[in-house]
């Protein structure tokens, strides 16, 4: 009888802890499945050096879902794989695949919090041997570009599916996370912040030798991957619209290890970020610096790194949603210490180490990271020119910017991952409240809601006019290369004034929301 009781005791304290557990914050599932998923396809350079032509390339994902679940609105992360924008092995890295160790543990454990997790393949390609610097810059940035619109087509695919087939993988798209390691960092900031084609045509990004844009959008396709673009020189096709109609935006990015391409990228729109990123990282910089490639030690182009650019998140209280949840827990904690009041970063200390042949100092960049020493400890490396495994393998190059590389690190640095970003995450995605469901906004004609623009052109002020019963919720300004210049949220009238304010002369496009859709009307500011 007595061990009858202990037995019954056991089974009710496991109960009362399973129920007692919070969805989202802890791991309230035992089990994962997961599943490949086909979300678009697009058109890859990968097979350009040995074909001469680029070709379709079916973009697919592995889907993880908690086993057993009954809820149907769900929060979706979409997790960025790491590989410097190459196939492994070509990478010259044990990583670069979606069955990576640290892939599948954090998409394992999140989708065991409750979360839906799709982790997709994007387009990779580029030339990081090349002789020419503006090559290399060239090839990267394209490769970058790419991948920021197969991101962008992973969101609209799951938007799509809500709105047309029945929402059959149970996630809330209103509820959407891009997550990125590594290379996938920078993939998730640059989707998350790029808001017209403008923002890409800096100077860093204009070659030297021809004046022009290193990515153009009639030949690369617009930013989101919803429309088509053609190689002028050879007819290639280089992108493929992918879920048109649908938006591509998120509530939250999730970095740890990547950097941004610009920081002008960022403004109030943007989602709230978490970074996470070793202050000595010898590849991305933590501050602002030259982003220096891992597989050959080449200096490419000036970034951000997590410190400078989550300090401009401060700055736009992009991140006031963390602050106001008054988080308190040991990890908030320890980031404090280190983040000079920025909530949101987490700068992860490491110790130097010592290269064991040329004796320097060096530090690791991704300390979450571990693999098989076994296999990788037999392949040879792409630099081995002929020395044999294992004085020259994957696992012995790797493992100088990460000489005490194990499992045992690597989880407990994964628990730091996710204990820092659970409660942000349930914070900004209102994991506390109820899903709001899809908005899908058709496109009205004028005469739907009895809109007038007065006067047009017009030169310091325009007058928009609705139904009383058609009030405007917001009036976005874009000027004709696609660049947002003015906006206007929370009007909530059927009367608003556009002043001029600082615009050029010039025309302009009046994107007008209303509840039931939106109206594209042209403006015209002159003298």
């Amino acid at each position: 009888m007595k061990n009858l009781n202990l037995f019954l005791l056991f089974i009710a304290c496991l109960f009362a802890g399973q129920t007692n557990a919070q969805r989202y914050l802890e791991q309230v599932f035992d089990e994962v499945q997961t599943q490949q998923v086909v979300y678009g396809e697009n058109i890859t350079v990968i097979t350009f050096p040995t074909t001469g032509a680029a070709s379709l390339q079916v973009l697919d994902m592995d889907l993880y879902t908690p086993v057993g679940d009954t809820e149907t609105d769900r929060p979706l992360i979409i997790y960025f794989i790491t590989g410097n924008f190459l196939p492994n092995p070509q990478n010259g890295a044990t990583n670069g695949l979606r069955t990576d160790s640290t892939v599948v543990e954090m998409a394992t454990r999140l989708a065991k919090m409750g979360y839906v997790v799709a982790v997709p393949e994007y387009r990779k390609g580029w030339n990081p041997i090349s002789d020419d610097i503006n090559v290399r810059i060239s090839s990267l940035i394209n490769a970058a570009y790419r991948g920021i619109q197969d991101a962008r087509t992973v969101v609209r695919f799951f938007k799509r599916d809500v709105a047309e087939n029945g929402n059959q993988f149970g996630i809330c798209p209103e509820r959407i996370a891009y997550m990125g390691q590594g290379t996938g960092g920078y993939i998730a900031l640059g989707a998350a912040t790029l808001d017209a084609f403008i923002d890409v045509v800096l100077p860093k990004f204009i070659d030297p030798n021809t004046g022009l844009p290193f990515v153009l959008e009639p030949v690369n396709g617009d930013i989101f991957g919803t429309s088509l673009g053609i190689n002028p020189l050879n007819g290639d096709t280089l992108s493929l619209p992918n879920h048109v109609g649908f938006d591509s935006d998120v509530q939250l990015c999730v970095n740890f290890g990547g950097a941004m391409g610009d920081t002008s990228w960022l403004d109030e729109s943007d989602p709230p970020m978490i970074s996470f990123q070793v202050p000595e990282d010898p590849f991305a910089p933590y501050m602002e610096d030259i982003l220096i490639v891992p597989t050959t030690g080449d200096l490419i182009v000036e970034v951000q790194g997590a410190f400078t650019f989550q300090a401009k998140v401060h700055d736009l209280a992009n991140n006031q949603v963390f602050i106001d949840a008054g988080i308190d827990d040991a990890f908030t904690t320890v980031a404090n210490e280190r983040n000079n009041g920025y909530d949101g970063l987490f700068p992860l200390l490491r110790p130097p180490a010592t290269h064991p042949i040329t004796q320097e100092t060096v530090f690791e960049s991704a300390p979450w990271e571990w693999w098989d020493e076994t296999f990788w400890g037999m392949v040879p490396h792409p630099s081995c020119q002929g020395t044999p495994p294992p004085a020259c393998s994957f696992d012995f190059i790797n493992k100088i910017n990460n000489p005490d590389m194990s499992k045992a690190k690597a989880v407990a640095y994964i628990d730091t991952l996710i204990g820092y970003f659970a409660p942000r995450a349930f914070a900004a995605l209102n994991l506390g409240g109820s899903c709001a469901p899809l908005a899908v906004k058709d496109i009205l004609s004028e005469s739907d809601v009895q809109l007038s623009v007065a006067p047009n052109p017009a030169v310091e002020e325009v007058q928009f006019r609705t139904a009383v019963n058609s009030p405007m919720e917001s009036i976005r300004i874009y000027d004709l290369s696609g660049r947002l210049v003015n906006t206007h949220n929370n009007i909530d009238n059927n009367e608003f004034t556009l002043l001029r304010e600082n615009l050029s002369n010039g025309l302009y496009v009046a994107k007008i929301q209303f509840a039931e859709g939106i109206i594209s009307k042209k403006i015209l500011f002159s003298n």
